[in-house]
């Protein structure tokens, strides 16, 4: 019998297009992601909840459109007309509301790119309206933004992204483990985040191979 052993290796998420699975819960963002060129105003909102694929996306759109990504919070202390040589990902826009810098770096950055004739991507874990942001003519251009929706996982997508979760660890459990946390584990993708890497510190801590009983006595232990 082959014992699958557990190394405390660091995760490398893998973050190219054919490790993107897609589903009915997520198909339309990654039309629009692959249909980049199309985008009304050349602009586009992915929405989506916490550890939904969207920094995933943005480097897939980055790596077919050679576009930088930077994240909101440190737009204050970039070189926005560099920046804006190029298409732009700008990651996690509502933790910039009320930061009156951060918010005035995003809105010349959203003019400079689109003057350039570049396309400009922004993510958030929710509807632009309720992102709290202040400046009004920020506002007003994030509202005028076209968005698309990251929705929570179905069946399908929760395999694949607990297959992926585990596979970025360098851990292969079999399917049957997976069908099983699957069908027993809350059914969001910060849920199952949570579950692959307390199952993974247990096999570590253990020293047990990554099985269906081990993720039996994990999941017990949070009930």
């Amino acid at each position: 019998m082959t014992t699958q052993l557990s190394f405390d290796l660091p995760v490398r998420p893998a973050l190219g297009r054919e490790a993107f699975f897609v589903s009915p819960a997520n198909a339309m963002a990654v039309v629009m992601i692959e249909n980049w060129t199309q985008w009304a105003g050349r602009k586009l909102a992915l929405i989506g909840p916490a550890g939904a694929g969207k920094t995933h996306l943005a480097h897939v759109w980055a790596a077919a459109s050679g576009a930088q990504i930077i994240r909101a919070q440190d737009l204050p202390g970039a070189d926005i007309p560099a920046l804006a040589q190029t298409p732009v990902a700008v990651e996690d826009v509502p933790v910039i509301a009320g930061d009156r810098a951060a918010e005035e770096a995003l809105f010349h950055l959203h003019n400079m790119v689109l003057a350039e004739g570049h396309h400009l991507l922004v993510t958030a874990d929710k509807p632009v309206l309720t992102w709290g942001l202040t400046l009004p003519d920020l506002l007003s251009r994030m509202q005028g933004t076209q968005s698309v929706t990251l929705e929570q996982p179905d069946d399908q997508l929760l395999t694949a992204l607990v297959a992926k979760m585990f596979a970025d660890r360098q851990l292969m459990p079999s399917p049957e483990t997976i069908a099983y946390m699957v069908s027993h584990m809350d059914r969001s993708f910060d849920a199952a985040g949570d579950l692959v890497a307390r199952i993974d510190r247990a096999a570590l801590d253990q020293k047990r191979p990554v099985n269906r009983s081990l993720a039996i006595e994990v999941m017990k232990t949070s009930d």
